[in-house]
């Protein structure tokens, strides 16, 4: 035994000579493959640098001949031919002659950089990408299918990201400048985009832009995709339909826009619908809809219309329903005066990360009007004015689910009681990485179950059977 044990010992050093010289030999073809990546990363960003610096060359050449005022009342196939026409006669007077798919490459994107809002219009118009981040002018991210990715697209310098971000701005009449280096707007389509520049982004302007899609996401379409079951979709239309006041809560970039505007196609399309938002962009189905939006004050520091000032306007709109895109601050106490004061079926959102912590941000949010008022009394009129929330997030594989749904049952004590009616159950996660689970009822029947009969909705028994039963 001890002889085998002593070959064991003295036996591999002709293994162990090779298997180092494995391991340098190993190591010197990965620090050569490393170099070989540095060095075409190193030439792509030259030939890319060398591209922008050629584009902001044609760039300045049509803005000296071309007539911008006119722009927008000429033909789009007109427009290219002209661009077309001054790029080629400028490549030629340079002598850097381009063959034909970079020439219609950079055609593109000049007509990108005038009529819309140059390297992000290829990402705007690609409809696998549902958020846009920009980390100063060099560095850009994409989110698909809710991971995040690197794309090859960049700005020129810091000035032709200010100029982008200007140009989104100024369209809805908004401004960002160091006085205001921050600014939430929306595109034409509803997307929302926030930006914030120097001195408050130390590293050069930021941009986030969270997309639209070009058709909104339908009830159906969000239980195909498993954010929801078909028993909850029936119980949320009844809700809508019972004109029950709902709060729609969840974190960011979990679903809370997507989800309102799919509960907002249950209302009937003869009430009166008044939305007030920061920045518009819910798209109710609806003709009878009266759009409002907040403004932001003058560079003077005047005539600032904040969504508390909306809200009580909206009192005087006749409205059937008030929907706020979300509260945020002392607007929260004027819309649960609106839903404790007949205007039944209200919906809005809120950030927090569970149905019970969006009802203390409710209470907080009511507290910032600076007035003093009991504590008991702020959550007596959430647990009046308000009858379910809704809770969603963004899970762990990107996807966004709904995690519960919640019934406020009314006070015990000085204490809001609620009880949820469906809930998604972790059960875990795949080799991929997808987060598995079910969205289930609990059992419990819900209080405001008369209220719905009422109203004449009719649920199907098994809605709110628990599967364990």
């Amino acid at each position: 035994m001890f002889k085998k044990f002593s070959r064991s010992v003295h036996e591999p050093e002709s293994k162990v000579i090779h298997l180092a010289s494995h391991t340098a030999a190993t190591a010197t073809k990965t620090a050569t493959s490393v170099r070989e990546l540095q060095s075409a990363h190193h030439v792509e960003d030259a030939r890319l640098a060398e591209w922008l610096e050629l584009k902001s060359t044609l760039h300045e050449a049509l803005l000296e001949r071309l007539n911008l005022s006119i722009i927008e009342k000429v033909e789009h196939e007109a427009l290219r031919r002209e661009v077309a026409g001054v790029v080629g006669k400028t490549l030629t007077d340079a002598g850097k002659p381009l063959n034909s798919d970079d020439f219609n490459r950079i055609v593109d994107e000049l007509l990108d950089e005038i009529l819309g809002f140059g390297p992000l219009e290829p990402l705007l118009a690609d409809p696998t990408i549902s958020d846009i981040l920009v980390n100063g002018y060099k560095t850009v991210y994409v989110e698909r299918f809710g991971l995040l990715e690197h794309v090859r697209v960049r700005f020129r310098d810091e000035k032709h990201l200010l100029r982008v971000i200007d140009k989104i701005v100024s369209r809805i009449g908004r401004r960002v400048d160091e006085s205001q280096p921050w600014v939430d707007a929306r595109l034409d389509d509803g997307s929302r985009v926030n930006a914030i520049i120097r001195p408050c982004a130390i590293d050069g302007p930021s941009v986030s832009i969270r997309k639209f899609a070009a058709s909104p996401l339908t009830m159906d379409k969000l239980v195909e995709s498993g954010a929801l079951n078909s028993h909850a979709s029936a119980f949320l239309r009844a809700l809508v339909n019972s004109r029950l006041n709902i709060l729609i809560a969840g974190g960011t970039g979990s679903g809370k826009t997507t989800m309102l505007n799919a509960m907002s196609s249950f209302i009937d399309l003869n009430e009166r619908v008044v939305t007030i938002e920061d920045a518009a962009e819910l798209q109710l189905q609806q003709e009878h809809v009266v759009r409002l939006e907040t403004r932001p004050p003058s560079p003077s520091g005047s005539g600032a219309v904040l969504q508390r000032d909306l809200v009580r306007n909206a009192l005087r709109m006749r409205p059937d329903r008030i929907i706020v895109g979300e509260v945020r601050g002392a607007e929260t106490f004027d819309m649960l005066q609106a839903m404790n004061t007949g205007h039944d079926g209200s919906m809005t959102t809120v950030h927090a990360n569970s149905a019970r912590d969006a009802l203390g941000r409710l209470e907080q949010m009511v507290t910032m009007m600076g007035i003093e008022f009991p504590v008991s009394a702020i959550r007596a009129q959430i647990a009046s004015g308000l009858q379910f929330v809704v809770h969603l997030s963004r899970l762990a594989d990107g996807t966004r689910r709904v995690m519960s749904i919640s019934e406020i049952t009314g006070m015990e004590g000085q204490v809001i009681s609620m009880q949820d009616i469906f809930v998604f159950q972790k059960l875990g996660r795949s080799e991929k990485g997808e987060v598995l689970g079910q969205f289930v009822p609990t059992g419990i029947r819900p209080k405001c179950m008369d209220q719905l009969i009422a109203a004449g909705v009719e649920l199907d028994p098994a809605t709110f059977r628990s599967t364990k039963e």
